[in-house]
């Protein structure tokens, strides 16, 4: 008697009432395809002591390397076999689409469009609660606050009113980003800069922590404008790589309105011919006042 192995360990053997019934899988796939799109008979495994797959090559478009299955299986001290299911499976050479993937887990920045809304989970590990008046003690122990400031001042200095607040996991995932991305320390523009960002003045300070190590670019020229930027990131850009100094008056050309010179073409003249324009008396003479040359 044949016998298989499953996944498990466990060694099932194949019934052979089971493995005879080709025809009856074959008729049971009749009343869901059509004749032609079964092919031939592909083999026979077992999946318990009376019962049995059988595997049909599937012509169908689109679905190479699939398989029709058809189960079939019998009762106990039974020679009557029947139908259990029928079903397309896919085989190993099997075009499958990509294995799904919440929406959630899909979204990458630049997604988000006008008008369309991003539900935050509710346990999200990038938040968590802000400021609760009910638990006031709780974070006046946790909050060092001098004698002549008023704690709800202090609160509010720190910005922990909102509903829920940066965790720490959620600020951890935002500097990684910011300094492994486009305007972090590594980038290829900040390889290539004169200087960094910590010394530029369009820098705009950041306050807290991350102001240690991040402030927002205030250049609009510079590619980072409106971002926030690594203090050890730079440009080309930067307010002291190349300081212009300041242009020196120029003097005005002066324009000669009274006489104008006539330069014949080819080989040079002894002399030069000078026209001179006489507004007072409207004539024009050359360089010989006795000769008139003409009137205006």
């Amino acid at each position: 008697m044949l016998t298989v192995t499953t996944a498990s360990g466990r060694r099932i053997a194949v019934d052979s009432v089971c493995a005879d019934a080709v025809d009856l899988a074959r008729a049971a796939l009749s009343s869901m395809t059509d004749d032609e799109t079964v092919g031939e008979h592909l083999g026979v495994e077992s999946d318990d002591e009376r019962a049995v797959t059988h595997l049909f090559a599937a012509h169908l478009p689109g679905y190479r390397g699939w398989r029709w299955a058809v189960t079939v299986a019998r009762a106990a001290r039974s020679r009557t076999v029947t139908v259990d299911e029928t079903v397309l499976l896919p085989g190993t050479e099997s075009l499958l689409s990509p294995v799904w993937v919440p929406w959630t887990e899909r979204l990458r920045p630049g997604d988000l469009g006008v008008g369309d809304l991003l539900p935050t989970d509710e346990d999200d590990e990038r938040l968590e609660p802000g400021w609760n008046a009910s638990e006031a003690a709780e974070a006046r122990e946790l909050i060092d606050v001098d004698d002549q400031l008023d704690f709800a001042e202090a609160i509010a200095a720190l910005d922990l009113t909102r509903p829920r607040v940066l965790s720490p996991l959620g600020l951890d995932d935002a500097i990684d980003r910011w300094v492994s991305g486009a305007h972090g320390p590594e980038s290829e523009m900040a390889q290539a800069a004169p200087a960094s960002c910590a010394t530029c003045g369009f820098r705009l300070p950041v306050n807290g922590l991350v102001g240690q190590g991040f402030g927002i670019c205030a250049n609009e020229i510079a590619p980072s404008d409106g971002h926030v930027v690594a203090l050890n990131f730079g440009c080309g850009a930067h307010s002291e790589a190349v300081v212009v100094p300041a242009m020196s008056a120029v003097a005005l050309p002066v324009i000669d309105e009274v006489g104008y010179e006539v330069v014949e073409s080819g080989a040079a003249a002894p002399s030069q011919q000078v026209l001179v324009a006489d507004h007072d008396s409207g004539t024009v003479r050359d360089d010989d006042p006795g000769e008139d040359l003409g009137h205006g």
